[in-house]
């Protein structure tokens, strides 16, 4: 790639993807140019989106442009703000301040990508020059392929044929300085955009757990790698401690990148041996995300359709009473109901209890998986839309390297194995805090004079289960085994 020449100011667009001032390409590239650098970030609004951002994604986003913009003025040059077409705010822009040069970072999804495309034609027409870079993956989707030359569609070939000899690049600095404009041009004010809920405020329980940033986010890093990467093999699947890193939210917004990660973990691993196989077990789940962008940029229908076509027209139920009562954690199976209810305080879910919740939603009430994808998207503050639909497609067992037909998660054995002592159930289901750990994941089966003691009357307080559990399973495995075309 030819050298930069311009004398010009450079605009470095930042996505929702990559709002971070560190490891940045575009802003990397922008600020070695000793020009004025003019960031700019536009909150998209074009005709033809699939759907907006989700509730608590709009909460983090706040909070993120927040930080960002003191980051950049601290630099020398604030952040801009715009809504709209993209394109056109770029144009505008750039006319009014003579830029000569576009810079950002890539996006996977098939409606950015298409869109980026388009806009770098445009620039280049125009005679300004638009450059974009790597700076969301470990490695460009087009560069990763099995022995035919075509995507990987099994995990494990894949993690195995890209960190072989993966060796990204060192992370980049932050710049020391941004060179401001001689005027600052118009921007928006972030608390006109009515990102954050206020009628009624139901973030409460997202501030207290979650601080949106750069800053957090490195924090967060360095507090795991000194701490729970030593155990997170085990630890992970435990969701009454805090055994997982937590990044997911700070790497959906960019505010860290996998490069960062990556390198910061294999020097942990380097320096304390004893921290080895917990970090190679958390890399792999890095991998797990990369692969789920990579089949997002090969098959772009999976943010909806079932990538196994024998799915397309599977006789899924519609139940608008189950759909409800899985959604507000009413269930009446405890650890479900705890997941549930840790996503709408926190807007969050342990990984071990997405799984359980989601495979009771798609194989216990036999609802599809888009209308589970769908209210994620809304309520998680890591919404991603690979990582959402693939995870989701996952557990139906209609995506890529996707769970066996015959998996669906027995909710009590899940419990009892992951949440022995009932810890995580008491803290998110309070009404069963009083009852022996013995019968936490199945108040049902408690004696009648253990409920009076702990103060519980089932379908009173607590609700008794929507569904039995075993006939569930049954009449799952006999329509997956259908579809698959297997026996049970």
């Amino acid at each position: 790639m030819p050298a930069f020449t311009t004398t010009n100011p450079v605009i470095v667009w930042f996505r929702s993807t990559d709002l971070r001032l560190s490891d940045n390409p575009a802003l990397h590239a922008a600020a070695s140019l000793g020009v004025p650098v003019l960031p700019l970030f536009v909150l998209e609004e074009v005709a033809g989106d699939p759907r907006p951002l989700g509730g608590a994604s709009r909460w983090w986003l706040h909070g993120s442009l927040e930080r960002l913009a003191a980051d950049c003025a601290a630099l020398g040059s604030p952040l801009i703000l715009r809504r709209g077409d993209p394109a056109a705010e770029i144009d505008a822009l750039r006319r009014a301040s003579g830029a000569a040069t576009v810079l950002w970072n890539r996006r996977y999804s098939p409606i950015h990508t298409a869109r980026d495309a388009a806009i770098k034609d445009g620039l280049k027409r125009d005679g300004v020059e638009a450059r974009s870079f790597c700076a969301h993956l470990l490695a460009e989707p087009w560069t990763v392929q099995n022995k035919s030359g075509g995507p990987f569609k099994v995990f494990t070939p894949f993690w195995r044929n890209l960190s072989a000899d993966l060796a990204p690049p060192a992370p980049l600095p932050v710049p020391e300085r941004l060179i401001p404009p001689a005027s600052a041009p118009a921007s928006d004010r972030l608390a006109d955009w009515g990102l954050l809920p206020t009628a009624p405020d139901w973030a409460g329980g997202l501030r207290a757990a979650w601080v949106p940033g750069e800053t957090a986010a490195r924090a967060r890093l360095t507090a795991f790698l000194e701490g729970p990467v030593a155990t997170y093999a085990t630890d992970r699947d435990r969701p009454d401690m805090m055994g997982t890193a937590r990044l997911s939210p700070h790497l959906a917004f960019g505010e860290i990148s996998p490069r960062q990660i990556w390198h910061a973990t294999r020097h942990s691993a380097d320096a304390h041996p004893e921290r080895q196989k917990g970090a190679e077990s958390f890399l792999r789940e890095i991998g797990w995300r990369e692969f789920n962008h990579h089949l997002l940029h090969h098959a772009p229908h999976m943010l909806d359709q079932p990538l196994d076509d024998r799915f397309a027209d599977f006789p899924w139920l519609s139940d608008a009473d189950g759909l409800a009562a899985w959604r507000r954690g009413r269930t009446g199976y405890p650890i479900v109901d705890a997941g549930m209810r840790e996503l709408w305080e926190t807007g969050w879910m342990h990984n071990r209890v997405r799984m359980i919740a989601a495979s009771f939603l798609v194989k216990d009430l036999l609802l599809p998986w888009q209308v589970g994808e769908q209210w994620f998207w809304d309520t998680l503050v890591d919404a991603d839309p690979a990582n959402n639909a693939g995870g989701w497609q996952w557990v139906a067992g209609c995506g890529a390297d996707a769970a066996p037909f015959f998996r669906v998660f027995n909710p009590v054995l899940q419990g009892e194995k992951f949440d022995p002592e009932g810890d995580y159930v008491r803290r998110f289901v309070p009404e069963l805090r009083h009852l022996p750990s013995r019968w936490i994941h199945k108040p049902w089966e408690a004696p009648a004079d253990v409920l009076r003691r702990a103060g519980l009357r089932l379908g009173d307080h607590y609700p008794k289960p929507i569904i039995d559990h075993g006939l569930a399973r049954n009449r799952a495995l006999t329509l997956f085994a259908e579809r698959k075309g297997q026996t049970v």
